[in-house]
């Protein structure tokens, strides 16, 4: 039988207690850890030149990692590995099926790591930041590649059209208006390009002042700011056409999104920060990066993954897992990832050192991204955060955006679907 990714999504985690339990995990030498990834291009080669010097400096744990495709397609393996019962030592999933994975009984509880490493993390990027109510849960996430959606521009263009970074919703429309060049009815470049994806709305839903969940647990989806995030996708889309909806579906949307921006057909962009040196170092402009803008508020989401263990990982086996995870997260090793890539540092004693040394002022962008964090929106510590969000919310958002659907009539449905089990 083949079954499709939103199934496998919600089959693996119900059934991981009952699968380790009767199935054998895959035998492995003392001291190896298996290490299940979803970085790709430069942030999947600053992570293999840690794994490199981690065995340099060691000889007791060995890392063999293996690249299981983007985040979405590595955690339907990771669930489908939970239910045949075989998964990895160490793994990373997004931060919205965290509370969604504990709740099943699906992850280890790192409590040899949480009274050392806890305290040291920057505290919107850790497991009891990111979440409301996490302070109450646990220890089953560290922080390593975390990010937030940051605003990109082509800096020359911006000075030639004396142009600068909006800061306001109706700022956005007229900048991106100003950016976008027409021969005809064909447009040479867009002001203004974005995945029309769950993570920008929910950035554009919280600077209308909604909120996902609400913190009686109700799923809100903003409420009359969840449809103004959609109305304001439409205006730029059709109204203004400043705004280029980019082709394909999660990262290939993002993939496409950086491939307009680099080629100059798009002025200015939403992304991740994980895009930060990356953009920076194939441009041939110089790039800018500049806060998400307002509506009635600044807010931005914390995106990216978490380090977990699956649960059941034999004792010696995640003795060797938590070696490679504490070394990871002290504060050279959290600053070369995130220096190298654009992601967070995720170390506080990290972050202060790069600040001593004058980084943020040779490197403004990755400045930008950090301050940005004064606005972080945490998430509901839920478990139906992540199927509201892979199934309630990302399936609607595309035809809404594009078919003109009216706003009000797809987040009703959106919120009946989502007090359907």
């Amino acid at each position: 039988m083949n079954l499709s990714r939103r199934q496998l999504l919600r089959r693996g985690a119900l059934l991981a207690s009952a699968a380790l339990a009767g199935c054998q995990r895959p035998r492995r030498a003392p001291g190896e850890v298996a290490l299940w990834f979803s970085y790709g291009g430069k942030n999947r080669q600053v992570l293999l030149k840690l794994i490199r010097r981690f065995h340099r400096e060691q000889q007791q744990v060995r890392v063999t990692a293996t690249f299981q495709g983007d985040y979405f397609e590595g955690l339907i393996k990771l669930r489908t590995g939970m239910f045949v019962g075989s998964v990895p030592t160490v793994t990373h999933v997004v931060g919205e099926v965290v509370p969604y994975l504990a709740q099943a009984g699906a992850l280890e509880v790192m409590q040899q790591l949480a009274s050392d490493i806890s305290p040291s993390l920057v505290p919107a990027l850790s497991q009891r930041g990111t979440f409301v109510g996490a302070a109450a849960q646990p220890l089953v996430a560290l922080p390593f590649n975390r990010s937030t959606p940051v605003c990109y521009f082509n800096r020359a263009l911006f000075d030639q059209l004396k142009l600068t970074p909006p800061s306001s919703w109706d700022e956005m429309r007229t900048v991106a208006r100003r950016a976008t060049l027409r021969q005809g009815e064909r447009t040479q470049r867009y002001g203004f390009e974005c995945p029309i994806d769950w993570w920008f709305w929910v950035a554009l839903m919280g600077q209308a002042g909604g909120e996902v969940i609400t913190r009686a647990g109700q799923v809100a989806l903003g409420g009359r700011a969840g449809e103004q995030a959609i109305a304001y996708w439409q205006q730029l889309i059709h109204q203004d056409r400043s705004m280029k909806r980019p082709p394909g579906r999660d990262y290939n949307a993002w993939q496409a999104t950086n491939s307009d921006f680099l080629a100059g057909r798009a002025a200015m962009i939403w992304t991740s920060t994980a895009f930060l040196r990356y953009l920076e170092d194939n441009a041939s402009f110089p790039v800018g990066c500049a806060p998400l803008p307002r509506k009635l508020r600044y807010s931005v989401p914390t995106g990216g993954t978490f380090f977990v263990m699956p649960r059941g990982v034999p004792a010696a086996e995640k003795h060797a897992g938590q070696v490679f995870l504490r070394w990871m997260m002290q504060p050279r090793q959290a600053n070369e990832w995130a220096t190298s890539t654009g992601y967070m540092p995720v170390v506080q004693a990290g972050l202060e050192h790069l600040s001593q040394q004058g980084f943020f002022d040779q490197h403004p962008n990755f400045k930008v991204t950090l301050e940005q964090l004064q606005h972080a929106q945490p998430w509901p510590w839920s478990p139906q955060l992540f199927r509201v969000q892979r199934e309630v919310v990302q399936p609607r958002l595309e035809s809404a955006v594009l078919n003109r659907r009216d706003a009000r009539r797809v987040m009703d449905e959106a919120r009946k679907a989502a007090q359907t089990p």
